[in-house]
């Protein structure tokens, strides 16, 4: 899951230097967009490895 995260983060950042290179803001705009949903699913998914961390400390 977080190469998939990690891909779309790189995916978001090559459309948004390809949308800024060619003044296509729809495509710098989408670019945006997928880096921000890369990260975001990226920072969910620390938080649940964390509570999962948390949790397996009070099972012991």
């Amino acid at each position: 899951m977080a190469d998939e995260n990690k891909f779309e983060q790189a995916k978001g950042n090559i459309k948004e230097t390809v949308g800024n290179a060619t003044d296509n803001k729809d495509l710098e705009t989408e670019g945006k967009k997928d880096k921000a949903s890369g990260k975001a699913k990226e920072a969910v998914e620390n938080v649940k490895d964390k509570a999962n961390e948390v949790i397996d400390k009070f099972k012991k």
